[in-house]
């Protein structure tokens, strides 16, 4: 409802037209919007769901695994009647000497066809450990699929069907053109209702959900239900973007939150997967964790940034390369590295052998080296997470909230601490102090502080003193775990 001023009675016909026009011109110009928020979303969506629906599938998975049947219950030796309760239970086939019977589970999901000569890409949740997999197409048509390969990092997975005639097929396009707003369409099998097309908007980009080492999810509020898994999420081209692989809800029903792994991170492994049977990941040797405000501000850097190295393999290729526990990598094959999240997708999408520049900051200083790529393999990852003293009733200092003492043989014994780690052990944290803030505790290992070796607790106190004097408002320690995992923590000196 528009709301119109007083018009002045002096003003005759003529004089009352003119003045309306007049104001109604103001007004149109007051409220003039740019094109781009005047512009309308599609009015319809059944051109790209009908040019795309038929190279959907739904994936039907099925496990079978030999289970023995419940035995009888366990009586105590010589309790009466045994004889015949074994008897009894053996004859329903209950016993210890039933035969084995096969148990089946089966999953349901989503899936769709990127060659018209059978390949079909899902998620690897989706098949799991099958060994029978079913797809069903959209005219009803059911065809057995053998895997080709999988992915528990993404969660991939590419499938092979023999049709007997050529598929529908869909194309990937560009995720990384995606903008915040955009239109986008799932298309699946949620709850088992093949065939099912939603629609919604891009609601972030790039998004983090802890559910992958490379957390670079598409977010949309376009419905994802169980059983969509799997299934491709389109532009407005009719082009995958995204593959549809997790929802946040309490309920386990579609909240207008789901994810996607984008087509530019999906695309490269499911021609791995296609070509070799198997990922090949460049892999750096390293463990790393972020750089926030206060460790930034501890290791002298104008501003937090980059991937803070805490830990490096010995058999890696970092190793070899001159990487070491401390350093900053704040560029990586030429591109910046802006938080530690960064990293690891940049590693894996790089050729295996690949000889990368990587800038580090060493104790205030950049140095580049020069890192040729190992393999990553499944059990490894770039991923953001002797003795000192002989006297059995070592000395003990305090400072920061922590109470502190030299390792000694009873000491490791007590925190079961590992033989080749060295350092000051933490016997007792303040549960006030910033130090229990941060999740440091009785058995963990102080083994440097701002960057320089420790062996007994007047060390560390020195090492706090001298960062004091120097004006710093916090000290970095690198702290072990007693079974040996570091990583670095800082603390405010104020």
């Amino acid at each position: 409802m528009t709301f119109l001023p007083p018009i002045p009675r002096a003003l005759g016909g003529t004089g009352l037209r003119r003045a309306f026009s007049a104001f109604a011109v103001a007004a149109v110009m007051a409220v003039q919007l740019p094109a781009a928020a005047l512009a309308r979303g599609p009015e319809s969506l059944a051109d790209v769901a009908q040019d795309v629906i038929d190279a959907v599938v739904n994936i039907s998975a099925s496990t079978t695994v030999e289970a023995r049947s419940p035995s009888f219950p366990q009586l105590p030796p010589g309790t009466p009647f045994e004889d015949l309760f074994e008897e009894f239970f053996n004859r329903r086939g209950q016993g210890d000497n039933a035969p084995r019977q096969q148990r089946r589970s089966n999953s349901l999901g989503s899936g769709f066809v990127i060659d018209a000569e059978g390949i079909i890409v899902t998620n690897n949740h989706v098949i799991g450990e099958a060994n029978d997999i079913t797809v069903v197409f959209t005219d009803g048509s059911k065809l057995k699929a053998e895997i080709v390969g999988k992915d528990s990092k993404l969660d991939l997975a590419v499938l092979r069907v023999k049709p007997d005639r050529p598929l529908k097929a869909v194309r990937f396009g560009d995720s990384e053109a995606l903008r915040i707003g955009d239109w986008v369409l799932a298309i699946g099998n949620p709850f088992g209702l093949g065939g099912s097309v939603s629609a919604g908007i891009v609601s972030a980009n790039k998004r983090d959900i802890d559910s992958s080492a490379f957390g670079n999810y598409i977010q949309t509020d376009a419905a994802i239900n169980k059983g969509n898994s799997g299934g491709p999420l389109f532009n407005m081209n009719g082009e995958v973007i995204g593959i549809n692989t997790a929802i946040l809800s309490p309920t386990g029903g579609s909240v207008g939150i789901g994810f996607a792994v984008p087509s530019s991170l999906a695309e490269p492994t499911i021609r791995q997967l296609i070509d070799f049977g198997e990922t090949r990941r460049g892999w750096l040797g390293v463990r790393i964790q972020n750089v926030d405000d206060a460790t930034a501000e501890a290791l002298g850097l104008d501003k937090a940034r980059g991937a803070l190295v805490a830990g490096v393999d010995d058999k890696g290729p970092s190793k070899a390369g001159g990487i070491e526990v401390g350093d900053v990598i704040v560029s990586f094959d030429g591109k910046p590295v802006a938080q530690s999240r960064d990293l690891p997708l940049m590693v894996a999408q790089t050729p295996v052998g690949k000889e990368v520049e990587v800038v580090i900051i060493r104790k205030g200083k950049e140095e580049t080296k020069r890192i040729a790529l190992g393999r990553l393999e499944e059990a490894t990852d770039e991923t953001t997470p002797g003795q000192s003293g002989q006297s059995d009733k070592p000395a003990v200092s305090q400072a920061l909230g922590l109470e502190m003492s030299a390792l000694n043989g009873m000491l490791r014994q007590r925190y079961n601490i590992k033989e080749d780690i060295k350092g000051v052990v933490v016997t007792s944290v303040d549960p006030n102090s910033a130090a229990a803030d941060k999740r440091i505790q009785a058995g963990d290992v102080i083994v440097e502080v701002n960057q320089e070796q420790v062996a007994n607790p007047q060390d560390v106190t020195k090492r706090i003193d001298a960062v004091k004097k120097e004006g710093k408002k916090s000290v970095l320690l690198l702290v072990s775990s007693a079974q040996g995992e570091v990583r670095f923590v800082a603390l405010s000196l104020q």
